[in-house]
């Protein structure tokens, strides 16, 4: 699949699920596959609504079966690092998150994973859509177990 292709896909989900984008926004979905070339199996599609020095709302879209690779958000300039809290808006999404249980979301569940965690996260059957809520993003400080993804 290519990134135009679960751009669009990842559009048609959102829309499916009631959440409006504007014509920028849809335009600037941004597709990662971690640099391994694996999208349908590692990757995550992400709508930015904002990021400030405080604060950040994403929207997460995984297809389905799709899963983000495990990492943390490590101390950053003095800060303990990112803290997000998802928020299952439909499908389900099972969250390996250290030192808890296996917690599986559901649509209007929610988890907030504490900074500087280890956490991996994948979407069932049909996909998920999920709201993060968080502190501040600094994607390029993420720390991933595997070696070979690429931010």
């Amino acid at each position: 699949m290519t990134e135009a292709e679960a751009r669009e896909r990842a559009a048609a989900m959102l829309a499916e699920a009631g959440i409006a984008l504007t014509p920028p926004e849809r335009a600037q979905i941004e597709v990662a596959d971690f640099g391994l070339g694996r999208l349908d199996e590692v990757g995550l599609q992400i709508v930015v609504y904002v990021n400030t020095d405080r604060v950040c709302a994403k929207e997460l879209v995984l297809f389905p079966r799709q899963r983000c690779p495990e990492h943390r958000h490590p101390p950053v300039e003095g800060e303990p690092g990112k803290e997000e809290t998802f928020r299952c808006r439909r499908g389900s999404v099972v969250l390996h998150v250290d030192g808890h249980p296996e917690v599986v979301l559901g649509p209007g569940d929610q988890f907030t994973i504490p900074p500087d965690t280890l956490h991996w996260f994948q979407a069932g059957d049909d996909g998920a859509i999920v709201s993060e809520f968080s502190t501040r993003s600094r994607d390029e400080a993420d720390i991933f177990t595997d070696p070979a993804i690429r931010r």
